[in-house]
């Protein structure tokens, strides 16, 4: 017997757990809009899955079933804490582009739009849209991982677009003309 082939799997589940991590944080961030908890919400994620590695019987499903236990952890946890209000303040984070600081500025803008579009959605949506849009998630899974029916998922992902659409035009800035002078 092979001593290697022992060790095999286990590496190689620990090289799929380390992909599926910066997802499942993104997932969490943006259900929960606080960024100790989404690191809270990954661990017991993970820890679960590992705990619970032997109920996995497909192991192309890994993804859809940690994101199936990420659902249940943010479940466990808004349970607990049904009085805690939502946060309205989201970390500003920069992105290092080569390019120049007002199109930098403009690009913010437009992800703290988004971000507080996709905030503003209940929390039913919220949780369908990031799945299927950001995280590109089939519906299939995404009915899987949330435990309801294929059609809750796409009325829910239908509602949650046409929302945006309305919020995001909302949170555009106002176009504001200057007219121009003419000058001899």
């Amino acid at each position: 017997m092979n001593i290697l082939a022992l060790f095999q799997p286990s590496r190689h589940l620990e090289e799929q757990f380390e992909l599926v991590r910066p997802r499942l944080y993104r997932v969490a961030f943006s259900w929960s809009h606080d960024a100790a908890l989404s690191d809270d919400l990954v661990q017991e994620t993970l820890v679960k899955g590992l705990q619970n590695i032997r109920q996995l019987h497909d192991q192309e499903r890994l993804n859809s079933w940690l994101f199936s236990i990420l659902h249940n952890c943010w479940r466990d946890h808004f349970r607990q804490h049904k009085d805690m209000d939502d946060i309205d303040e989201l970390e500003d984070y920069r992105y290092a582009h080569n390019i120049t600081p007002e199109y930098e500025n403009a690009q913010s803008q437009i992800v703290a739009r988004v971000r507080n579009a996709v905030e503003r959605l209940p929390m039913a949506q919220r949780q369908v849209v990031t799945l299927v849009d950001l995280e590109d998630f089939s519906y299939i899974e995404v009915a899987q991982i949330l435990a309801i029916p294929i059609g809750t998922v796409m009325s829910r992902l239908c509602r949650a677009r046409q929302a945006l659409h309305i919020l995001l035009r909302e949170l555009a800035p106002s176009q504001i003309t200057v007219p121009l002078r003419r000058v001899k």
